[in-house]
């Protein structure tokens, strides 16, 4: 009896080492697919709050989406492990999300912006100011091409 309780508990060990071993796993994988996304959350959050992305860098995001998608591509060459592959489609949502956010909120700002220049600009008590392509847009006015008499040379062309 002796040697029949002690190879059911070794029994027992062994299932509860090898569910053990599958959740280590898991944590582990589940680590790797979420672990490069987890800094972007409080970012996005402040982002979102302060309507300001003044301090985040879209080139990151190029960077990050390039690199994921070329991980992407050489798995169709090369098998590596599905965690990898879960991490790469993830970070490639998260780095879209924060481009959209960082887009939306910088047009927004560089159009309050704008408008606040225009309504300043707008006042009575300021002086006008002729943008000086109109006057270029005069110059060129002023001068008019003949055009080519018959048979003419066109060395011969006047300015008027």
């Amino acid at each position: 009896m002796d040697g029949g309780d002690n190879n059911n508990s070794d029994e027992v060990f062994e299932q509860l080492v090898q569910v053990g071993n599958r959740l280590v796993l898991w944590v582990a994988a589940g680590a790797m697919v979420f672990g490069g996304v987890v800094p972007y959350v409080p970012q996005y959050r402040d982002i979102r709050r302060t309507q300001n992305a003044e301090g985040f860098s879209t080139y990151v995001c190029l960077v990050l989406l390039v690199a994921n998608i070329l991980r992407i591509l050489f798995r169709f060459g090369r098998y590596f492990e599905t965690p990898l592959l879960w991490q790469s489609i993830i970070m490639i949502v998260t780095m879209l999300a924060m481009l959209n956010l960082c887009t939306s909120v910088r047009m927004a700002t560089e159009l309050s912006t704008k408008r606040r220049s225009f309504i300043a600009t707008d006042s009575k008590d300021e002086e006008i100011k002729v943008p000086k392509r109109l006057f270029l847009d005069g110059a060129l006015l002023a001068y008019r091409i003949e055009p080519l008499p018959m048979g003419g040379n066109p060395s011969a062309l006047t300015v008027c």
